[in-house]
């Protein structure tokens, strides 16, 4: 930031430059919020270094120009405008001293609020409907907004006195000329934020004044000055012999705090002042305007506005309900029945959004299985192994085999394209948050390449699947060169690899080893059926396979409930708020899909255990008569 010091060439230029400094710290306050607690101080010493070097370099031109009789006026007000931004250095470094403290307090809360969510009726897998995972989203969404650091920043009263301070020196450039519009708009642009949370929190405290004694008013918390506190009575590590010195450094370090604390609680104070008496003056202004107004329509409009109240009330039963799940500091009043509403209507947006980008393939395709027989049927156990007893999971080469079928109508081979396209969004979703230990990396990885390959060039492992479907002969023929191309790839890796360590866990093999060997066995899989088929036309085929990725398809989607809920809850402060966000759009995008899933009588899986397929395939082979349930049950 370049500031003109030539106070009889640019006397205007100097003070726009000096207020739009105050406007950009205002602005700067909330940004303390989303700081780690070891980034603040130096942030805030580099800001002190900057603000510091400004007040020298205009107190030294103030020195050398003092003498000029009609520069006077001038300097009060550039004095004036430094004063503002030195003020407001001193309110940053109180709100800066007060974060660590105040996320402490609301991680505390928000933990306290999780224990009771989790302890109420618990949305569970298998056990669940679409309303009532709606339910936790919003308490989660309320707990996140309310508890965001940047948002406890925003509503305290050293921030609110911040926005004021801005507003007084932005005043003094009314009488700014055409020259310098540039920079004025720039002052008011960045004035608005401020000045927005001034005047909304001074809104709020004028319909509070009353409830609370001068007194109370006037309390200061323990979190502006804990941390002060901690300083103080924390031992030093600085290892002093001498006993006169090390009490001489005791005593000067005790009186350096306690002169800082009473600082901190100065600037409360004043904060506090401030907002008091801008609700005052607030109030006193409403009041004129709510009394002309009712004057004026009380005859014509006092039906519409009997209505329009009784609607309102019948609203409020539902922000009531999320009330006891915001997230405020010690002292704090609670927050505006409008500012409830207006989070509450956020999340209810979020939502909205993710229908809008709801997978409507997907749905369709979902919507074939009756029950999760494909589970148990696309891999076979009579399948022999390639020549090595350990191997990979299955990755997702069934889409590739029905794309490959001859005689195939281009409408439904596009179908299923974009359906499983939507699928794997989800799967990878699921997988991705299910899976914390990246068991599954390699497996995600091979189903990716795999399946890029057949949406771009319509290949799987340089085979090419859209002239192998043109080509006219049986599907028969189709499935055994995809078996033996796979069975190749898979035989040359297993006799030529001579890496112990990798052969050993089948999980480190390359990914195109990976999905040869699934495709090897979904292939024979299917051939073994086609033994006892006496006979099956290419579309019939086609149309099995389809209900079996549909029946694997939604064993999977059942998990979206775990994953919804996983991502209500985030450990870390400063993920909650984007963690809630994605969980909210996710129920959105899967509602219809969950509608379907929730009428249908899922295995009696452990939660844990129902992202893995091969858990629903081994329960299934226990339980045969836990496939064939429907959804009319």
């Amino acid at each position: 930031m370049k500031l003109p010091v030539d106070l009889t060439s640019l006397n205007l230029g100097i003070r726009v430059c000096l207020v739009f400094m105050s406007a950009a710290m205002a602005n700067f306050a909330t940004s303390l919020g989303s700081m780690k607690n070891n980034e603040i101080a130096p942030n805030l010493a580099a800001l002190a270094i900057f603000v510091i070097t400004i007040a020298g370099n205009v107190s030294i031109s103030i020195a050398q120009m003092s003498w000029f009789i009609n520069v006077c006026h001038l300097v009060e007000e550039v004095i004036g405008s430094t004063v503002s931004m030195i003020f407001l250095l001193l309110i940053l470094r109180c709100s800066a001293l007060m974060v660590p403290t105040a996320k402490r307090e609301i991680d505390s809360t928000y933990r306290e609020m999780h224990r009771r969510i989790s302890n109420d009726k618990k949305v569970e897998w298998g056990k669940f409907s679409v309303d009532e995972l709606r339910i936790p989203v919003r308490k989660y969404w309320v707990m996140a907004e309310t508890g965001n650091s940047q948002f406890v920043i925003a509503r305290s009263v050293t921030c609110v006195a911040s926005g004021l301070v801005c507003l007084l020196s932005g005043l003094t450039l009314l009488e700014a000329h055409v020259r310098l519009m540039v920079q004025s708009a720039g002052v008011a642009l960045a004035t608005i934020a401020p000045l927005m949370r001034w005047f909304i929190a001074a809104r709020f405290k004028s319909s509070n004044i009353g409830t609370k004694s001068f007194k109370d008013e006037m309390k200061v918390e323990n979190y502006w000055t804990q941390l002060l506190v901690d300083w103080k009575e924390r031992p030093a590590t600085l290892q002093i012999r001498s006993h006169l010195l090390r009490k001489v450094f005791y005593g000067a370090k005790g009186l350096l705090l306690n002169f800082c604390i009473g600082v901190q609680i100065a600037i409360v104070l004043a904060s506090k002042l401030v907002l008091l008496f801008s609700a005052l003056c607030v109030k006193g202004v409403f009041l004129c305007f709510h009394h002309i107004n009712t004057t004026l329509k009380s005859c014509c409009y006092s039906k519409e506005s009997n209505n329009v109240r009784g609607a309102d009330e019948s609203m409020g039963g539902t922000e009531s309900d999320y009330s006891r799940y915001v997230l405020l500091l010690e002292g704090e009043p609670k927050l505006p029945r409008k500012t409830l509403k207006n989070i509450c209507n956020e999340v209810d947006k979020l939502m909205k959004s993710g229908r809008k980008n709801r997978p409507k393939n997907l749905f369709q395709l979902v919507k074939k299985s009756v029950n999760f027989n494909g589970v148990r049927e696309f891999d076979s156990d009579e399948v022999p192994i390639l020549q090595y007893s350990q191997e990979p999971p299955n990755c997702w080469s069934l889409p590739s085999v029905a794309i490959s079928l001859p005689d195939i109508s281009n409408h439904k081979r596009y179908f299923l394209q974009s359906a499983v396209n939507e699928g794997l969004y989800f799967v990878k979703l699921i997988e991705k948050s299910l899976d914390k230990n990246g068991d599954l990396t390699s497996i995600r990885h091979a189903a990716d390449i795999v399946w890029v390959g057949v949406q771009l060039s319509k290949k799987w492992q340089d085979m090419n699947l859209q002239s192998a479907s043109r080509r006219g002969g049986s599907h028969k023929e189709t499935l055994r060169n995809l078996s033996d191309t796979a069975e190749k790839i898979v035989t040359d890796f297993t006799t030529e690899s001579k890496d112990l360590l990798v052969m050993q866990n089948p999980l480190n093999w390359p990914v195109k080893v990976i999905a040869a060997r699934s495709m090897y066995r979904i292939t024979q899989t299917i051939l073994l059926a086609q033994k006892r088929i006496n006979s099956q036309t290419n579309e019939e085929l086609f149309e099995r396979l389809s209900v079996t990725l549909s029946d694997i398809f939604a064993a999977c989607l059942t998990n979206l409930v775990s994953v919804i809920t996983l991502k209500c809850h985030s450990n870390a402060i400063e993920e909650r708020d984007e963690s809630v966000r994605q969980a909210a759009f996710l129920l959105g995008e899967s509602e219809e899909i969950l509608e379907i899933i929730q009428k249908r009588e899922l295995p009696s899986l452990n939660p844990k255990k129902a992202a893995s397929i091969e858990e629903w395939r081994a329960f299934m082979e226990l339980n045969p008569s836990a496939s064939v349930l429907d959804s009319s049950k």
